[in-house]
């Protein structure tokens, strides 16, 4: 292995480190706020780092571009998923109900 093999593999090792911390956030954190912010930044780093390692391994600068692309696209969906789901617990709907008990 050389030196940019190396490199790759401790990012995306690191990466991992990353996606496990956000995992753990969303399972051990009190309330939906926390557990959003926990893995929404995480797991952005996590697979900012990954897509850097991949590009690194990638022998092609196209690869890299749609690896940014990836990035960037999961980067606006985790934003408008969290805002969304942020939104909706802040209106009360946070707790499960009937059909019976919407009406």
């Amino acid at each position: 292995m050389n030196i940019v093999e190396w490199i790759a593999a401790g990012v995306l090792t690191l990466g991992a480190v990353f996606y496990l911390a956000g995992t753990v956030g969303l399972l051990r954190f009190p309330d939906v706020y926390s557990r959003l912010h926990a893995l929404t930044k995480a797991d952005n780093l996590g697979l900012l780092l990954v897509c850097v390692g991949l590009g690194l391994l990638a022998a092609d600068w196209q690869v890299g571009a749609l690896l940014g692309t990836i990035w960037l696209l999961g980067l606006l969906a985790a934003t408008v998923s969290a805002h969304l789901i942020a939104r909706h617990a802040r209106h009360g709907h946070g707790q499960a109900t009937t059909n019976s008990e919407e009406s």
